[in-house]
C-alpha cells in the first residue's frame, strides 16, 4: 500500500503548501494539499465554512486526508486536520514534521479570507496555535521553525531528514 514519504502539519500560514512544493519537488514526489483538493471539489473553504458550517468542512477534510494518506507524495495538511481522531492515529504510522512560525512573521499572511477561523486577527491566530500545539507536538517527529529563513534552505533541509528517516 502506497504511503506518504512525509506528511506536513503545522499551524496556518506556517508556509506547509509553499515548502512542501519545495521538498516534493527535491524528492522528485507528487505534492498534495488537502485544502486545495476540496476547493478544487467544493469551492472556497471561507464559503464553505459560511454556507456548511466547519463540521461539514472537517467531513470533507477527513475524506481527501484519507486519500492523501494512500498515496506516495509529500502532503500538507490544513492546520485542523489534526484534530480528528482518524486522522491522529493514522499519523501516528506516518513520517511527519511540524512547522512552525512566530506571530511576527505570520501577521502580514493573515490578511486572506481563506483562513474562516481567522479571518486576519492575529488574536485569533494566536489562540488556535496555544489549543493545537500540544497536538501537533504529540503527532510531529521533527519540527520546523518556518519564520527566518528562505524555503528552499527549509524544503531542502527537510528533504535531507526525510531521506535519512524513511
Amino acid at each position: 500500500m502506497a504511503r506518504p514519504a512525509v506528511v506536513l502539519i503545522g499551524a496556518p500560514g506556517s508556509g506547509k503548501s509553499r515548502i512542501g512544493k519545495r521538498i516534493a519537488k527535491s524528492l522528485d514526489l507528487p505534492f498534495i494539499d488537502t485544502d486545495q483538493r476540496i476547493v478544487a471539489q467544493h469551492g472556497s473553504i471561507a464559503d464553505i465554512f459560511t454556507t456548511q458550517g466547519e463540521p461539514y468542512f472537517r467531513g470533507l477534510e477527513r475524506v481527501e486526508v484519507e486519500r492523501a494518506f494512500h498515496e506516495h507524495a509529500v502532503v500538507s495538511l490544513g492546520g485542523g486536520a489534526v484534530l480528528d481522531p482518524a486522522t491522529q492515529a493514522e499519523l501516528a504510522e506516518l513520517t511527519v514534521v511540524q512547522l512552525v512560525v512566530t506571530a511576527d512573521y505570520v501577521a502580514p499572511r493573515l490578511n486572506n479570507e481563506k483562513r474562516p477561523l481567522i479571518g486576519g486577527d492575529i488574536e485569533k491566530w494566536k489562540a488556535i496555535v496555544a489549543a493545537r500545539t500540544p497536538l501537533y507536538d504529540s503527532l510531529s517527529n521533527h519540527t520546523v521553525d518556518t519564520s527566518t529563513r528562505p524555503a528552499t534552505v527549509l524544503a531542502d533541509e527537510i528533504a535531507h531528514w526525510v531521506r535519512e528517516h524513511r
